[in-house]
């Protein structure tokens, strides 16, 4: 598998960013880190709109065909925007610096409200949600650099209406 971009491209976008990539850092784990990233952009596929240029075979939810912007400005046939590859580095470059980050394990069972060690105790936050859609949500971060990143690509979903 393989992510968005180019090892060499990563390292000079995180460079400009002002990352600092840790020392030793090899390609394996950059390409790593990039899968990963690539990964987090794709969980937004279904708010981008068209459709994969190479059907579901491909691996990446982008190149695709009949994609426009929010503001309906057509994407040329499997092109990927600069935007898409950028969010995903900053998706790389956290998963780089913190792995699993950006994914994080959700067991709706195994929640704590209160935790009691010696003299100690925390009582924490909690939803009084027990849907696991709830919790995936609360648990997944948002980062708002990828976020601003996505933004025109990605098309309002509204609810449907029904006319009768």
């Amino acid at each position: 598998m393989a992510g968005y971009g180019t090892n060499e491209d990563f390292t000079a976008y995180a460079t400009a960013a002002g990352y600092v990539i840790p020392e030793g850092t090899t390609d394996v784990q950059k390409d790593a880190a990039r899968q990963r990233g690539s990964l987090v952009i794709d969980r937004y596929e279904r708010f981008f709109s068209g459709t994969r240029t190479g059907g579901y075979k491909q691996e990446r939810a982008w190149g695709r065909t009949g994609a426009s912007t929010y503001c309906r400005e057509a994407i040329p046939t499997g092109e990927i925007p600069v935007a898409i590859v950028n969010a995903s580095y900053e998706a790389a470059f956290l998963e780089l610096t913190n792995p699993g980050s950006l994914s994080p394990v959700v067991t709706g069972s195994a929640t704590v409200k209160r935790e009691k060690i010696g003299q100690l105790e925390v009582e924490y936050a909690a939803s009084s949600s027990t849907s696991i859609a709830d919790l995936v949500a609360m648990a997944t971060p948002v980062v708002t650099t990828i976020e601003g990143l996505l933004w025109p690509f990605l098309v309002p979903i509204l609810p449907g209406i029904l006319v009768v």
